[in-house]
């Protein structure tokens, strides 16, 4: 354990922790009073923190910068072979693969809780969980679920393919980029560890003054989105700063991929908005540990002020999420389509619009909340006005559809998939966009189903879209065709099985957060039941499918998708630091169809 790597860091974040404590305790003692759980839980997570990043190697750069040392630049980036995936490496490709691990294993736990939820929900009478323990898992299911599309495709795909899209060899702040992927390991032990501190089931939303009151769970909760929270910080900074400074000679802004475009609108909206949800968990920390009274209306504190600035946050999340799913569906669908991308400066256009109404509209999660009455109907319009610009993409993906060389294998499909199920979540928005009838539905399962086919539906078959499009590019090897097919329609067919119902159920007065099924909706609920264990099939296939053709796959050429986009005009998988000469864009990213047209002039990718 000489240098930095996984078993120093794993000590030294357990000495932190012990010495974190300690010192917490000893003040405590000092000052003739005994420190609170809550207080001494805090101060070993943050020195555990700090321990775990300086032993994985994150702080060793800037302390020797702080300290006047001489600093050396590694050109290896890292461990080699395999262990630099498990290794505080600055390499973009290596970072990007490790998001994608680490959602999907975050993906899996988050499943197995779903299913577990769903088997208390499948006969009336019969609750395999008791309310607390549902509501636990339901509000860590949704914490990681929130997670997992947070980090799968903007920090994944995101890191991976942003700078080979616009010919950069690395991304601008290298070690930021990887201490943003490092935080989040203790953010994943931290809310795993919440049920045996007691749990927490206020929902991901945590509203007070229930959230002041819960257990140590709540609290392992409140730090879990702080550190989330910071990494996505980072990797905006990050993201924004290699856009506007590493394009390669010739990439104007209309020649820009429209995935890029998707992760820098995705950065700005977390730039602004994140700040203000980390604002306001510390100023729920502030109640909880050192009796402040921002949101405990017995202290005179409005709980209703957390309810604002939360959804200031948590609405634009919803985007956070979806934006880079939709710039990935319109990176695909000109590929398999064999056209040129539909209406792209409107799409561009309509991605910027999001951004900026997507910051404006957070109150209609509040139309049952107390506010003032005369907001309803601004925030409604708001609302519906964001439909705009969320149709202008979903009608470029079906312009560059329409009259297409359709190319169906498995990332087409998936793309397909997402078309298709998104429009059901978009068209059941604005439903709940309407005042009159979100004040019937908003407690019952029709939001359920709604939110997962707006999240679920886009950011997962997106994300699953972009692995199966992109796997011969990241791993040099080509997946099974037959069961890619297989699975997609597999998960298709079950994860519409599981949430159509439940915009029955929801309409027929189901509530949420039950963990008994009402009679009148149980046939429904049996039909979801057994449709989500289709879904967990259909994963399963998906892991043997990219595990067994990354291990013994067939070999990729460079370009098996034919691609215009500089992704493709590189070896697969790329070379260290992707292009031997830089590349020189001299077209759009889409010249399908166009006789002579090129994107780039760019060395010719090896095979």
């Amino acid at each position: 354990m000489r240098g930095p790597g996984l078993p120093r860091a794993v000590l030294a974040g357990a000495l932190g922790g012990l010495l974190g404590g300690a010192i917490d305790y000893a003040g405590g003692a000092l000052g003739g009073a005994a420190p609170s759980e809550g207080s001494v839980w805090a101060s070993v997570y943050l020195a555990g923190l700090i321990g775990w990043l300086w032993g994985i190697g994150a702080l060793g750069p800037w302390v020797s910068w702080a300290v006047g040392r001489t600093q050396t630049v590694a050109s290896d980036h890292g461990a080699p072979g395999r262990r630099r995936y498990l290794s505080f490496t600055t390499d973009h490709k290596v970072i990007g693969i490790q998001y994608l691990v680490t959602s999907f294993i975050f993906f899996i736990v988050a499943g197995l809780l779903a299913l577990l939820m769903r088997l208390s929900l499948t006969i009336p009478g019969i609750a395999l969980l008791d309310l607390h323990t549902y509501t636990t898992f339901m509000s860590m299911h949704g914490t990681i679920m929130i997670a997992v599309a947070l980090i799968s495709l903007s920090g994944g795909m995101g890191n991976y393919l942003l700078p080979l899209m616009i010919g950069a060899r690395d991304m601008a702040f290298p070690r930021l980029n990887a201490l943003s992927y490092w935080l989040l390991p203790p953010a994943a032990l931290l809310i795993l560890s919440s049920p045996f501190a007691g749990g927490f089931d206020t929902g991901w939303t945590a509203y007070p003054p229930l959230s002041e009151r819960m257990p140590l769970g709540q609290q392992f909760y409140i730090f879990t989105l702080l550190t989330v929270g910071a990494s996505s910080i980072l990797s905006a900074v990050n993201f924004l700063a290699t856009f506007i400074s590493m394009r390669a000679p010739g990439m104007t802004l209309s020649r820009v991929p429209i995935f890029v475009w998707s992760i820098v609108s995705m950065s700005i909206i977390a730039l602004v908005t994140t700040s203000v949800l980390a604002g306001t968990l510390i100023m729920l920390l502030f109640d909880r540990l050192f009796g402040a009274a921002f949101f405990d209306p017995a202290r005179g504190g409005d709980p209703l002020l957390y309810e604002h600035l939360f959804w200031f946050y948590s609405h634009p999340a919803v985007y956070i999420m979806a934006i880079p799913g939709f710039g990935a569906i319109l990176e695909i669908l000109p590929v398999h389509a064999r056209k040129p991308l539909f209406a792209y400066k409107l799409a561009v256009g309509s991605f910027l619009s999001i951004v900026v109404l997507g910051c404006v509209v957070w109150a209609h999660h509040m139309f049952v909340s107390g506010m003032p009455e005369a907001l309803a109907g601004p925030f409604m319009i708001a609302t519906e006005l964001i439909s705009v610009p969320t149709g202008v993409v979903f009608l470029c993906a079906l312009g560059t559809i329409f009259l297409g060389r359709l190319r169906l294998v498995t990332p087409m499909l998936f793309a397909l998939g997402f078309v298709s199920t998104f429009v059901i979540g978009g068209i059941t928005g604005i439903f709940l966009a309407d005042v009159p009838t979100d004040i019937q539905l908003t407690q019952t399962y029709f939001v359920v189903a709604h939110f997962h086919y707006t999240i679920m539906g886009g950011a997962i078959f997106a994300l699953l879209a972009s692995i199966y499009h992109w796997f011969p590019k990241i791993t040099g090897r080509m997946f099974n065709e037959r069961l890619g097919r297989i699975q997609f329609w597999t998960f298709y067919l079950a994860f519409n099985g599981t949430y159509l119902p439940l915009f029955w159920a929801g309409i027929y007065g189901m509530r949420r957060r039950v963990a008994e099924v009402p009679p009148q909706t149980a046939g429904v609920n049996l039909v979801a039941t057994i449709s989500a264990f289709f879904i967990a099939l259909s994963v399963l296939l998906f892991l043997v499918n990219v595990v067994g053709a990354w291990i013994r796959g067939p070999r990729a050429t460079a370009n098996p998708w034919r691609g215009h986009t500089l992704e493709w005009q590189v070896a697969s998988p790329p070379p260290h630091e992707n292009f031997p000469v830089p590349p020189t864009v001299v077209g759009g990213p889409y010249p399908y169809g166009l006789p002579g047209a090129r994107h780039a002039e760019a060395p010719e990718a090896a095979t």
